[in-house]
């Protein structure tokens, strides 16, 4: 059998960095998803609630859904997906933030080729 046979599995990775300008706006409408979600146990709801309200990036990690991404992205099947938020410091001067793109340089790992 063939490669062109077979499946082929690809990990794909992005990374985003978002400015929350409106945390009251986010926290409702992750309060929304979690009242709409049916397969949520009532005595879970009450606790994700607070959450939301307290933390845009757990707000934020109930409204994201990596399904989304590739929805219409045909010849694939997703088999695995987790996702995760957090409260970063952020500089767009720092070089930690350069991903190279930009500047049209590939990352150290792409130009170690051994």
């Amino acid at each position: 059998m063939s490669t062109s046979e077979t499946a082929r599995y690809v990990r794909l990775r992005v990374d985003v960095v978002l400015e929350i300008d409106g945390p009251a706006e986010l926290a409702e409408a992750a309060e929304g998803r979690i009242d709409a979600d049916e397969f949520m146990p009532e005595e879970e709801r009450l606790p994700a609630r607070a959450a939301v309200r307290e933390d845009s990036a757990e707000a934020l990690a109930y409204l994201v859904e990596p399904f989304d991404l590739i929805r219409d992205v045909p010849g694939i099947e997703m088999v695995q997906a987790s996702w995760s938020s957090e409260e970063v410091e952020y500089d767009p001067d720092a070089l930690e933030w350069d991903l190279g793109e930009e500047d049209g340089t590939e990352d150290e790992d792409d130009d170690d080729r051994s």
